[in-house]
């Protein structure tokens, strides 16, 4: 490798160093985006409130949406009503739409695929790899950064699902306390909204919105039922939206639901300890068993041969 390159190379790991360090030590100010942008021109044009032709972010934001766009739906398999879906059961960019959420994570999927990209080949000039293998390294660089972001919707929504079925269990119990001590479906999820934080009650709030917005409230509990990604929580929305169509008592049957979600749950628990003995066993087996059988078989051959 000639000097010239090795010299911009260090200088290259040396300014991503200096960068790194310095927002280590000074870390920037948190960004009103997210809080700015539900009052943006994005939002009240998709609101019809403003022009669609209404020029929206600068020529760069705009070129790096058409191309995320386009470098999408080849990175993506699944099609935008499912990846919005599996965006929205994740919980990630909760400020933004369906569209938007898409647009925005095609976005941040094709920046990690390039910096990686750019981060492989750096690799492949400071090892001085001839081409073919720098062009396997790059390819493998790019795969890698965009296969992360895929993985981390689906590691999102794992988290988020265990998180929710550790919540419903008592959410189901107070519900059905509000529903005894007197009052209508909608009048106890919104007293337990009022005093409650987590993953369900921010959907049953959810389901309290679209209700005040002028959707019957037996429509907005199955419109949640069909978005959660719990099978638990669809169980209990879906029983909330029968119980405001006919008016049937709801105490009983949120008891028995909780009462199942406590059942799944130790059962779990029990797969998962049985799981974890196992994994215990695997290096007293692969470790230990062939030191015991050499111990064992050592005083073999003299016995069998008379060896001395």
């Amino acid at each position: 490798m000639s000097p010239v390159v090795l010299q911009v190379v260090a200088a290259l790991l040396s300014a991503v160093a200096a960068a790194l360090t310095m927002r280590a030590l000074v870390p920037p100010a948190p960004r009103l985006a997210g809080r700015v942008r539900p009052y943006g021109l994005a939002a009240r044009s998709a609101l019809g409130t403003v022009e669609a032709t209404t020029k929206i972010g600068s020529m760069g934001a705009r070129v790096a949406g058409w191309l995320a766009r386009r470098l999408g739906r080849v990175l993506n398999s699944e099609d935008e009503e499912g990846l919005s879906l599996r965006l929205r059961q994740s919980g990630l960019f909760p400020g933004l739409g369906g569209a938007e959420a898409v647009n925005a994570y095609r976005v941040k999927q094709v920046t990690a695929g390039f910096t990686w990209l750019g981060l492989s080949v750096m690799a492949a000039i400071a090892l001085e790899l001839p081409g073919g293998r720098g062009a396997a390294l790059a390819l493998l660089g790019s795969v890698i950064g965009t296969a992360r972001q895929r993985g981390r919707i689906d590691r999102t929504v794992e988290v988020r699902r265990q998180r929710m079925r550790i919540e419903i269990y008592t959410v189901n119990q107070l519900l059905a306390m509000r529903i005894r001590a007197g009052g209508g479906v909608v009048h106890a999820v919104s007293q337990v909204c009022q005093r409650g934080r987590g993953e369900v009650v921010g959907e049953l709030a959810e389901a309290l919105r679209l209700h005040r917005a002028g959707m019957r409230a037996a429509d907005a509990f199955r419109r949640i039922a069909a978005l959660t990604p719990e099978s638990e929580c669809a169980r209990t929305y879906a029983l909330l939206a029968a119980a405001d169509e006919r008016g049937a008592d709801l105490g009983l049957s949120l008891l028995a639901l909780a009462e199942d979600v406590r059942e799944g749950r130790r059962e779990a628990i029990r797969r998962a300890a049985t799981k974890r003995r196992a994994a215990m066993l695997v290096p007293i087996i692969g470790i230990l068993a062939p030191v015991m059988l050499l111990f064992v078989g050592a005083p073999l051959p003299s016995l069998l041969f008379n060896w001395s």
